[in-house]
């Protein structure tokens, strides 16, 4: 039930098999790291990002419900409510499988971020690294009990909020004047002998573990 209110079946049902993208949440955090930094891209901004990564073209239903959550992440982080939430599968998942999500939302949220991001301000390399952090964890079968659970919930609410502190004081620009499709483009012909078969996470994140 959860699910359906947060969004993630809906979300999971669209976006889950793309093998270029980690996870459903992994693209939740690509999309939230692209408009910390620039206004939402429009449909034909997103049909160039998804080229880019070589994403299989999506259907219409698809495309615009990557549109419309690109929109109301903007709105979230734009409000100092501090009511932005990641999309993540809900507690009648494992915990490994909320454990995972939230480590592929960290790193596309890292990943997002950096390639739409010509500069990095003073005070968002420590955000930027306690994502990493989080996108290197790995779940061990000790965790899986009631101290595992509060670690979980400690982390998620940890860093839901930094998209909020690294979108919050910037001005927002069109993805066209930002280093997005640039970076995307530089950094595929760099390495597309070398990494053919790596996701593009992988590519861009460093200490993702295999």
């Amino acid at each position: 039930m959860q699910d359906d209110i947060s969004g993630w079946n809906e979300w999971n049902q669209n976006f889950n098999g793309i093998e270029e993208i980690t996870s459903p949440s992994e693209l939740h955090g690509l999309v939230t790291g692209i408009v910390c930094v620039t206004e939402p891209p429009s449909r034909d901004e997103w049909l160039q990002i998804l080229a880019t990564l070589n994403v299989p073209t999506l259907s219409d239903a698809a495309l615009s419900l990557l549109g419309d959550e690109a929109e109301d992440v903007s709105h979230a982080l734009s409000e100092d409510e501090l009511d932005y939430l990641p999309i993540l599968p809900d507690d009648e998942h494992t915990l490994q499988e909320r454990v995972q999500a939230l480590a592929d939302w960290c790193a596309g949220v890292v990943l997002g971020f950096g390639l739409a991001s010509g500069h990095i301000r003073s005070n968002e390399m420590e955000l930027i690294e306690h994502l990493q952090d989080v996108a290197a964890v790995e779940f061990e079968d000790s965790d899986d009990d009631e101290d595992g659970e509060i670690s979980y919930q400690e982390l998620y609410e940890f860093v839901r909020l930094i998209p909020v502190s690294l979108s919050i004081g910037r001005k927002k620009i069109a993805v066209s004047e930002s280093t997005l499709l640039r970076n995307f483009q530089s950094k595929l012909q760099n390495n597309s002998t070398s990494n053919e078969n790596q996701s593009i996470v992988e590519m861009f994140t460093p200490h993702r573990p295999s």
